[in-house]
């Protein structure tokens, strides 16, 4: 084999496979805008105030809001006054969805989040670090006649964060403080049309529960799920793209495999890089349309996390691979002058044992290729993802029994959260710094190797430029690709959501899932089909490494031999062999 494609492949040829990636990445960011709707819909409720007649109160009655069995209700507890109905005796109870409109698998997960009303009074007032204890049911129900089954019960907590922007005057009763939206519930799948939500505030004056909370007058839920259109492009990327990353693994770990020598740490990072890739892409959410796997967000988020992971680490590794010093050997006979130069695997000394060569060059090669050299910088990244996964597990596995259960609820689970994030936000600074620092040390390195190449016949001084002109187009390409991950992640938070461009509506959210989900497959795949072995194959005496004896054999070897890949313990292409470590870390 002579070197990988990104070498051999003509400037022609490269250029097309260049532009044919790039109209498929506007494809891809067009199917988000275009195509499909926004990632998520957001419905708001407002709870009905229903009665429980029921002297001894059962658990197992539900409190319809509206239809032919609806719950007894009361407008405002003012009412509930006038009647005399104590506090814990009202139930809030929510439909969902709205009259007339039904739940569906493709809507994958249900987020709900909490806000109070609550009015101002003089002698009620919300008192500092106020708790809120919740008494709450979910129940599902498939269709409009059937009984409701329950699918969770649970006393939860809630701290209120609420402020009053006016003067505390009895001209200002009634007023409404500004209260922060509280996390509520999520559910991981949907698999049932109807779902409805009981919800009780008891009161126990010696317990001090829902004391000084102030006067709740409504409660207000928000319901967020997955759009079923978003859902069916998203699914329908994930079954094209996989096959397609597949299919290129394998091409790409067949040639290295036909090699003479063994693959070297870099193309297996590649290898490892690509089946990350592809478990992310398999599209088992098909499976949760038709089974209740309230573990699919979970399952997402560590496959996420695998990728991102493996992303990072494969870049080290990219750059640091480049820096470390080759076994490269230059060797000169003295007296006789038969041997002009060589470029071998092996020490020279064991190829001429009979001559006592010294060597102008003898680099060491114990740090390449060993996976170990990068612990310091590998171990940031596996902690940082370790404290992510923590994190996730500490939230979304409880939820897998609780779907009401939150890490920020408490003081201690906010703590913890904020600690987890802040440390995986410094390895991930630490990170970006160092990466941007291994780049910089490439290309000083590959620069300060160009001085050599005036001293070469021209044929192999263009060679050496194109190379070093593709590897540095290829690293500011990866630079480009995590920007343009931050600048979209920002661009969707800032924004509304979409915006207007002549008739047409651009999702930029959608944009920036299916955009940046569909830049990581082509980044993927272009690595792989780059770094493989070329096909290309030159005369013998290149292609075996052997040295060119005589000055005019030397020169024909700059000219003919324009890219060799050292059968032993070289790397994949000649910018690997020929870039040394000038820094030491």
């Amino acid at each position: 084999m002579a070197g990988a494609i990104i070498e051999n492949m003509s400037t022609k040829k490269l250029v097309i496979v260049g532009v044919i990636l790039l109209l498929f990445q506007a494809f891809a960011f067009m199917v988000g805008g275009l195509i499909a709707p926004s990632p998520t819909t957001a419905v708001h409720y407002l709870a009905t105030k229903c009665v429980d007649t029921v002297k001894h109160r059962q658990d197992s009655k539900w409190f319809m809001p509206w239809g032919p069995n609806q719950c007894e209700k009361i407008r405002s507890f003012d009412e509930a006054m006038a009647k005399k109905i104590e506090a814990n005796n009202i139930v809030f109870a929510v439909h969902i969805p709205l009259p007339n409109k039904e739940m569906s698998p493709w809507f994958q997960f249900m987020l709900v989040i909490l806000q109070f009303d609550i009015a101002f009074k003089m002698h009620n007032q919300i008192e500092d670090g106020a708790m809120v204890t919740v008494d709450v049911g979910l129940a599902y129900r498939d269709d409009t006649i059937s009984e409701w089954t329950e699918m969770a019960h649970s006393f939860e907590q809630r701290r209120l964060s609420c402020s009053f922007t006016t003067a505390k005057t009895y001209e200002n009763e009634g007023r409404f403080y500004e209260c922060d939206l509280l996390p509520f519930m999520e559910v991981g799948s949907v698999a049932h049309k109807y779902y409805l939500l009981n919800i009780r505030l008891p009161v126990n004056d010696r317990k001090k529960v829902n004391v000084g909370i102030g006067e709740i007058k409504d409660i207000r839920l928000v319901g967020i799920h997955q759009n079923g259109g978003f859902t069916k492009v998203w699914f329908a990327m994930k079954t094209f793209l996989t096959p397609s990353i597949l299919i290129i693994m394998i091409w790409y770990w067949r040639r290295i495999t036909l090699m003479s020598r063994p693959p070297v740490l870099l193309e297996k990072v590649i290898l490892a890089l690509g089946i990350s890739m592809t478990f992310i892409n398999i599209p088992v959410e098909w499976f949760s349309v038709g089974f209740n796997w309230t573990w699919m967000l979970l399952f997402g988020d560590i496959r996420q996390g695998i990728f991102y992971s493996m992303l990072l680490s494969f870049w080290i590794i990219f750059c640091g691979e480049h820096l470390m010093e080759t076994q490269f050997f230059e060797a000169e006979v003295l007296g006789r002058g038969e041997l002009k130069m060589c470029e071998l695997c092996l020490p020279a000394i064991k190829i001429f044992p009979q001559l006592d060569l010294p060597t102008k060059k003898l680099q060491d090669q114990t740090e390449r290729n060993r996976f170990s050299v990068y612990w310091k910088q590998v171990g940031p990244i596996v902690f940082g993802s370790f404290c992510l996964f923590i994190f996730d597990m500490c939230e979304r596995g409880v939820q897998l029994t609780n779907p009401f259960y939150s890490i920020w609820a408490s003081d201690v689970g906010t703590e913890l959260a904020m600690a987890f994030i802040i440390v995986a936000g410094i390895c991930a600074c630490l990170y970006f710094l160092f990466l941007c620092f291994m780049v910089f040390q490439v290309f000083r390195n590959i620069s300060g190797k160009r001085t050599s190449l005036p001293a070469m016949s021209k044929a192999r001084r263009l060679h050496y430029e194109g190379l070093i002109f593709r590897f540095k187009f290829l690293m500011l390409v990866t630079l480009t690709c995590a920007a343009m991950t931050v600048i979209f992640f920002i661009i969707s938070q800032v924004n509304e959501g979409h915006w207007h461009w002549g008739e047409h509506t651009v999702q930029v959210n959608s944009a920036f899932f299916t955009g940046i989900y569909g830049m990581w497959n082509l980044y993927v795949f272009a690595i792989m089909f780059l770094y493989a072995p070329s096909h290309k194959r030159y005369g013998d005496e290149q292609s075996s490494g052997q040295c060119i004896t005589g000055d005019a054999g030397a020169n024909s070897g700059e000219d003919i031999q324009l890219t060799t890949t050292i059968t032993h313990v070289d790397g994949p292409t000649e910018i690997y062999k020929m870039s040394g470590k000038e820094a030491q870390e």
